[in-house]
């Protein structure tokens, strides 16, 4: 398929002061008081840096970056610590996440401990918190509009567009009392598993440097393993909140749609679609985390605002047992197997949750390749017209991984009316189709895993099926930790396994070439529920992650 190549070499040479001016402005947000030495960071890839931070925090630092943020809340409310406390512990984490994992696009510390300031000064005169979240450290990924600050994309094209407001969701996060200072980076295009953009560059994966962060909420994946925010927003069309998760071994939580607002964020070009709907989510480290974020949320009633949101409150649940959990395993779509690393976690998973006394079948794959694909359809249907017009502003290069998804779906093609009514109809009847499986199982939840691998190389994966089926089918889904690492010992490839389709050959060889790449990248899983219920997935979770890996 011909198209118009917006690739300009001369053009792109005259973005590149504003590049360079961009990155010093970054480097220079890197404040010496909060920063590691040089030479501790490692030189080489394949390095896990996660312990790296404690080495320069004080006892009370490291204490205050431990506890979980509903935890850290409730003692800044009893006044047991100051939010400016607080600030410059997460401050020193984030600025050496930055330095160990190249994580953020922008780093702001004077506003955040200035905000911190004020709230502290609110808090002494009044007695009272101004939110739940008074003086939390909240990340935000980049591409949401942020009043008066540079917001991008990751196109170098819109390296110039200052934001004229702030989006709805980063409003409410704070007014609740949240203190901003990262935002944190994504890949071009916002569609890659990967990281890479033409601006800052690659992040890396904090608990192996040689691996991907995933993608789209890139640094979010790392920040949140690094300890270095409470929690971050994210987004997610195709996994962009999972896979950062489940890559850098942390929670995150993909909502049923049209519950958190979404607008404004960048690209504004980019027309909000219909067929798979993008959401904001949290990535966190804890699942009591990822409902504050909701609650917060939810309980702006944002939906008065947002004539695109359901007006649904946020329902108080309670935390099943084990045994009123029933949950089925996905130990393959049909499409992709799982490799080595990822079906050892999910038999640990099974394992362990039939000894507490859960309720676990097996979960027959049906319908996946159609329904994966009218969801690939979806992000191009319009033959890349907005992409190629942003890539266009600056002539940038186009990444390995933005050729590879710009070709993926209806293509440069795109789709007609026809074809896009068609993979609605896809995608609605495997909505209930599914519904209708989970109710002949007698199961409320789906286990499977959040990629057909552990962490991948940088710029390398391709299937997104494990992820992108659920935003398609819009079932909530939560990503959290098993305790589990790749082993080279344990995980060896199955010499003997033939691959049934090109995604399969593909994503097998990418681990089979050589596993001591993928030692210590975490073995994190995916709990999906029923559409709309979030409380209930959420709480589930909990209890899920806690049986696997107690």
């Amino acid at each position: 398929m011909t198209y118009d190549n917006p690739e300009n070499p001369t053009l792109y040479e005259t973005f590149k002061p504003k590049i360079e001016k961009y990155n010093e402005a970054l480097k220079a947000g890197i404040l010496e008081e909060y920063k590691i030495p040089d030479d501790v960071i490692p030189t080489s890839y394949g390095v896990d840096v996660t312990k790296i931070p404690e080495k320069f925090l004080t006892k009370s630092e490291i204490l205050i970056t431990e506890l979980k943020g509903v935890d850290l809340a409730a003692k800044i409310a009893k006044d047991e610590y100051t939010s400016v406390e607080v600030f410059t512990a997460y401050a020193k984490r984030a600025t050496m996440a930055h330095q160990l994992t190249n994580c953020a696009m922008e780093l702001f510390m004077d506003e955040g401990l200035k905000r911190a300031k004020e709230l502290d000064e609110i808090f002494k005169s009044t007695g009272k918190t101004i939110g739940p979240l008074h003086g939390l450290p909240i990340s935000l990924k980049e591409h949401y509009d942020y009043k008066g600050k540079i917001t991008h994309a990751g196109y170098v094209g819109l390296i110039d567009n200052i934001s004229t407001e702030t989006n709805q969701c980063v409003q409410i996060l704070y007014d609740a009392g949240a203190v901003f200072y990262i935002r944190t980076t994504e890949p071009q295009l916002l569609m890659h598993l990967c990281s890479n953009n033409n601006i800052t560059g690659i992040a890396r994966n904090p608990n192996n440097t040689g691996l991907t962060t995933g993608g789209s909420s890139s640094g979010e994946g790392a920040i949140a393993a690094m300890k270095g925010s409470v929690f971050g927003v994210g987004s997610d069309i195709g996994g962009s909140i999972r896979a950062p998760a489940g890559f850098c071994g942390v929670w995150g939580l993909r909502p049923t749609q049209k519950r958190i607002p979404l607008l404004p964020l960048v690209p504004s070009g980019r027309k909000v679609q219909e067929n798979v709907v993008p959401v904001l989510g949290p990535l966190a480290r804890s699942a009591e985390d990822l409902e504050l974020f909701m609650k917060v949320e939810i309980n702006s009633q944002p939906w008065k605002n947002d004539a695109t949101l359901i007006p649904l409150p946020w329902r108080e649940v309670p935390i099943p047992t084990p045994k009123q959990l029933k949950v089925a395993i996905v130990y393959d779509d049909g499409v992709v197997k799982p490799t080595a690393p990822i079906l050892r976690g999910l038999e640990f998973a099974a394992k362990k949750l039939k000894e507490a006394g859960v309720k676990v079948v097996e979960w027959e794959s049906f319908n996946v390749a159609e329904t994966v694909k009218a969801a690939y359809n979806g992000y191009n249907a319009d033959g890349n017209a907005g992409q190629l017009s942003l890539l266009k502003l600056s002539g940038e290069p186009i990444l390995k991984l933005s050729h590879y998804i710009l070709e993926e779906g209806s293509g440069y093609k795109g789709q007609t009316a026809a074809e896009y009514q068609g993979d609605t109809g896809i995608r609605d009847l495997n909505r209930t189709a599914y519904l209708k499986k989970m109710e002949e199982l007698d199961v409320d939840f789906i286990l499977c895993p959040v990629y057909a691998s552990v962490a991948p190389l940088p710029e390398t994966v391709h299937y997104w099926g494990y992820t992108n089926l659920w935003n398609i089918l819009d079932f909530p889904n939560v990503i959290f930790p098993t305790g589990l690492k790749c082993d080279p010992l344990l995980d060896k490839p199955d010499s003997t396994y033939v691959p049934r389709n090109d995604y399969e050959k593909y994503e097998h060889a990418l681990y089979d070439e050589d596993v001591t790449k993928f030692v210590g990248a975490p073995i994190n899983l995916q709990l999906t529920g029923k559409r709309w219920f979030d409380e209930e997935l959420v709480k589930a979770s909990k209890v899920v992650a806690e049986i696997i890996e107690n």
